[in-house]
């Protein structure tokens, strides 16, 4: 064999050796050994809506407490319209009193240190699980109580005057809440909520969107009874829940396939669940409007990658286990950059508006889009800032 040929064998048994072995530990799923990827059914192109906003309106979006806030995952206003409240990136409820951004709620007993300033939403990650991060937040209205859900430690609440939350739900079916995600509340005080992942916690959010993880579900809390029911379980990347108007059903977001799911609460179809829209991208969170509306933040749209990975789990795993580190893996998978979009569906499934800034030149992502008054309220868990768009 001519000495060439011999050194392009040796580079390439090296680099086998590099990928298999990943000495240095960048491969997105190093701390994951045993991860297996699993098939996600996304739907065929030819289901995905058309729709575009080719005018990128959310370009037009006021940016609102830059570097203020971190990370601001859910906005909610309270029963008497104050607000907004949020949760940020170190752990703590936070509330708009008109002037300036003051202290409301805590969902952790143990904070100290770790959870002080930092430079940027990402930064508090690796200390979330001792310092809270509450992520969907929602008022009762009859009581003023706010229920949150806390990534790490469950379905919480605190009273009107706020303070440190009570902890109402951990587990279910003897199964421990690995990443408790969003919720909404019925006439009743039910609440309904979703557990994102039972292997995977919110700081591991990436391997969780790369692995295709089926183990999420959502659930009910019955506070009379103080009794939890799974409703809906083997599910991938369950995110934003949301009742109807009518509140004869409710939508909750399927991550990683891209749709919203109705689970039916009243008529014929009780305890029953059915596709409620398929979505042209990856949602977080969906809110109800006052018409009955809702809104759908989307992370990004769909790209080619996503769709073969989905298909070819083998191929996935395959890839994931690359020393390239989750930043970019993501990257790839998102088609790039970040760009936000958001949906409105009527009360039917019908896709009614296309909100978005495919360039990522204002709104790079977004969590949540809250309406109250004639404007869209966004925050995302990735930005130091909310983005407020005018509807009328």
């Amino acid at each position: 064999m001519a000495p060439t040929g011999i050194i392009t064998g040796i580079l390439f048994l090296a680099l086998a050796l590099y990928c298999g072995l990943d000495p240095f530990r960048h491969s997105a799923m190093s701390d994951f050994p045993n991860f297996e990827s699993v098939f996600i059914d996304l739907p065929a192109y030819s289901e995905l809506p058309v729709e575009k906003d080719t005018e990128n309106l959310l370009q037009k979006s006021e940016i609102k407490f830059l570097n203020q806030i971190q990370g601001p995952e859910s906005l909610v206003f309270d029963p008497l319209g104050k607000g907004p409240y949020t949760g940020v990136a170190d752990g703590r409820v936070l509330f708009w009193n008109g002037k300036d951004w003051t202290d409301f709620a805590v969902t952790s007993s143990n904070r100290s240190e770790l959870c002080s300033p930092k430079p940027s939403p990402l930064s508090y990650m690796k200390n979330e699980h001792v310092c809270g991060r509450p992520l969907g937040l929602r008022f009762n209205k009859k009581t003023g109580d706010l229920y949150i859900a806390d990534a790490y430690f469950g379905l919480m609440v605190v009273g009107p005057e706020g303070g440190l939350a009570t902890l109402l739900v951990n587990e279910a079916e003897a199964v421990p809440l690995r990443f408790t995600n969003d919720l909404d509340i019925d006439e009743e005080g039910n609440i309904y909520f979703t557990d994102s992942s039972t292997n995977y916690q919110r700081r591991n959010f990436m391997q969780l969107v790369f692995s295709g993880d089926d183990s999420g579900r959502v659930l009910k809390y019955n506070p009379t009874t103080k009794e939890t029911t799974v409703l809906v379980r083997n599910l991938q990347f369950p995110n934003g829940v949301s009742l109807s108007k009518d509140k004869s059903f409710f939508v909750f977001c399927e991550g990683s396939i891209g749709r919203l799911r109705r689970y039916w609460l009243k008529g014929e179809k009780a305890g029953s669940s059915e596709v409620f829209a398929i979505l042209p991208g990856f949602p977080d969170n969906v809110r109800t409007n006052e018409n009955g509306e809702f809104w759908v933040a989307l992370h990004c749209r769909r790209s080619v990658v996503s769709y073969i990975y989905s298909h070819y789990p083998k191929l996935r795993k395959f890839v994931l286990k690359l020393p390239i580190k989750a930043k970019y893996q993501y990257l790839m998978q998102i088609g790039g950059w970040l760009h936000a979009a958001a949906l409105k569906y009527s009360p039917e499934g019908k896709l009614i508006q296309v909100l978005e800034d495919s360039q990522g030149k204002v709104v790079k992502a977004i969590s949540e889009v809250e309406e109250k008054d004639g404007k869209l309220w966004m925050g995302s868990v990735l930005m130091p800032f909310v983005a407020v768009y005018h509807v009328v």
